[in-house]
């Protein structure tokens, strides 16, 4: 079996006490996160190739030093695990720069989360088109590498955007490969595929359509087809699967159990005392809604002067794509929007607002396990796997509002309360809610969240895609 994806399982420091002078270690992100687990760290013993990019000078260093081919599988202490043969790409900067930032993460990221401004964004022009030709100068890397590792019948997973030529291109060197795209975003309908110049929309959608496409919902799934056949033609009928991503509760109680998230856990209780805890845990981009949550909970405190001193918003939040300036403006906006609720209610001994951006898995773990409401209102997302994380390790009940944008919303309707995306003062009222909700109530919603968060997992996802790959062919 292979993988492909953007960003590889592990990233490599520099240690001259490491065979050839790097270390591995894990890299961040959902994919990553999810898919390494299970192909590395004893979750199957099936060998496995996996293809990335060498996304910096110790990854291309430890390529260039032969640090890199074999990342082993078995745990600690254990003979189990099949070892992963990594393959990471050394492109040449100015084209994965166009490929990963202006395209990916500028074009299609934004397409697909509908965030652009139509009156100013986006335009096409001669930047554009080099930047394409750097897209899918990338693509056929990775489809080239692919078909050069892989063996007959083969299975290959391509993993999300920045790769949505990939299965095109391979399918048309290797077509006796069983190859599927997963896309771990939303996808825009019919209307909004044609922002994409024609040409473009017509090369993606129809590489896309070249092989079975899977979505964590329904919705993102029916978005696709309809912009295939827009697109495409009317007969055109694309082959897709839907497979959410789920937890893995036994990871995250170890998690949770470790002397890292111990630690964080005492610190957030020095910090928020025994005032309620509204918690969110995001990266800093501008489709997760940071800056309107903000706006929300101040509408709150405004509204109801009984909950001033009584509650602490506590915002853990990772750095996201500072390469792109669309992103780093909207960092600014959500510091000048917390900085908002501080200075018009902060007391001396009590501070509204609290934003951590300390890149810190184990404490965001700790504060969705400390957190008496989880905030989860997006604009759009393909999934957000914390509006899951949360009821799964939440020691206190947690009431989760959540976005009907979000992707996992589909799955936990019902059992947590909703919180429209640019509705803040629905939002205030949702917060609102939350806080003032009986124990019972609160105890029967944590008990359904836990039990849907938990209906998928990992394996189930990744079995989806499997079986996806190997069915038999129209």
């Amino acid at each position: 079996m292979l993988v492909a994806s953007n960003r590889g399982p592990v990233r490599f420091v520099a240690d001259p006490d490491a065979p050839g002078g790097y270390r591995a270690v894990p890299a961040a992100g959902g994919v990553a996160s999810a898919l390494r687990p299970l192909l590395v760290d004893g979750g199957t013993a099936t060998p496995v190739t996996w293809v990335a990019v060498a996304a910096s000078d110790d990854d291309r260093a430890a390529t260039a030093a032969g640090a890199s081919p074999v990342v082993h599988g078995a745990r600690a202490g254990d003979d189990t695990g099949a070892d992963l043969d990594l393959v990471l790409l050394d492109l040449d900067p100015d084209v994965a720069r166009r490929h990963y930032d202006e395209v990916s993460n500028a074009v299609l990221w934004f397409l697909y989360h509908g965030m652009f401004d139509h009156v100013s964004a986006p335009t096409f022009d001669v930047d554009f088109t080099r930047a394409w030709a750097a897209y899918t100068e990338v693509n056929r890397a990775f489809a080239d590498a692919l078909a050069a590792r892989a063996a007959p019948d083969d299975v290959v997973l391509v993993q999300d955007y920045h790769l949505a030529l990939t299965p095109g291109l391979l399918r048309a060197a290797r077509p006796d490969l069983r190859i599927v795209h997963f896309t771990h975003t939303p996808f825009c309908g019919p209307n909004s595929i044609r922002t994409l110049p024609d040409a473009v929309a017509s090369e993606l959608l129809a590489s896309m359509a070249s092989v079975p496409c899977g979505f964590h919902t329904d919705r993102w799934a029916r978005s696709y087809a309809a912009s295939v056949r827009e697109v495409l033609g009317a007969d055109t009928e694309p082959v897709t699967f839907t497979a959410p991503l789920g937890p893995d509760p036994a990871a995250l109680a170890a998690l949770a159990a470790t002397p890292a998230a111990t630690a964080a856990t005492a610190e957030l209780d020095r910090l928020i005392g025994d005032r309620a805890a509204i918690v969110r845990v995001d990266r800093v981009e501008p489709s997760k809604n940071i800056a309107r949550g903000f706006v929300a909970y101040d509408r709150l405190l405004a509204d109801h002067p009984e909950w001033r001193e009584r509650v602490v918003f506590v915002a853990l939040l990772n750095a996201s794509r500072e390469t792109v300036p669309a992103y780093v403006r909207y960092a600014e906006e959500v510091a000048a929007a917390a900085a908002a609720v501080n200075a018009r209610w902060a007391t001396p001994t009590w501070q509204p607002v609290v934003v951590d951006t300390r890149d810190d898995y184990p404490r965001s773990i700790a504060g969705l396990a400390r957190a008496d409401v989880v905030m989860v209102n997006p604009i759009r997302d393909g999934l957000n796997l914390v509006a899951k994380e949360a009821p799964i390790v939440s020691t206190r009940d947690a009431v989760l509002c959540c976005s009907p944008e979000a992707g996992s919303y589909a799955e936990l309707a019902g059992a947590c309360l909703e919180f429209h995306p640019f509705d803040v003062a629905a939002g205030a009222t949702a917060l609102h809610a939350a806080l003032t909700m009986g124990p019972r109530e609160r105890a029967e919603r944590a008990a359904r969240l836990r039990s849907l968060a938990a209906a998928h997992s990992p394996q189930t996802w990744l079995d989806a895609q499997i079986a996806a790959a190997r069915a038999p062919r129209g």
